[in-house]
């Protein structure tokens, strides 16, 4: 992936050369026209298109900016509710995730979200801990969690 990027950068920088053009439009410019070249060759690569991978991080983005937003209004709702209507609770959440990095992005991402809290993870990583301040249905926070952003940090690393 990093020769991808080095490559896309010379592709860029030869546009710029063989234009005059040595603005910053003209650099992307360039640039595009390399992820343009690089991906109608993507077949020769053994690790895949890179901008894949860059697409995967967006939507990870995307996904914990919606994730938080809607989660803190959540929060902000059950604060200012005059009586207080929740359960909290800790359960355990059993990931798919395999490496250290995977497993210490969910429980960050997971921390980050308000109203969660990622308490501990077992000594092999497959165990999360969590503690949710309203917890109708362990299982149904389990497959939101699956389904969001483990999902979405698969995509990312694998």
């Amino acid at each position: 992936m990093a020769l991808q990027i080095l490559l896309n950068f010379l592709i860029s920088v030869i546009w710029m050369f063989l234009n005059n053009d040595w603005s910053a439009s003209g650099f992307m410019i360039g640039y595009i026209i390399g992820i343009a070249l690089i991906g109608l060759l993507s077949r020769l690569w053994p690790q895949g298109f890179y901008m894949k991978k860059v697409w995967a991080v967006i939507k990870l983005l995307v996904l914990f900016i919606k994730e938080l937003f809607k989660s803190s209004f959540t929060v902000i709702g059950q604060v200012i509710s005059p009586k207080l209507n929740i359960r909290p609770g800790i359960f355990a959440y059993v990931t798919e995730l395999k490496s250290d990095w995977e497993v210490t992005l969910l429980a960050n991402l997971i921390t980050l979200t308000p109203g969660t809290l990622t308490l501990d993870v077992s000594r092999d990583g497959s165990i999360l801990y969590i503690h949710a301040m309203d917890i109708g249905d362990a299982d149904e926070l389990c497959s939101e969690i699956r389904s969001t952003f483990e999902r979405a940090i698969m995509e990312v690393t694998r």
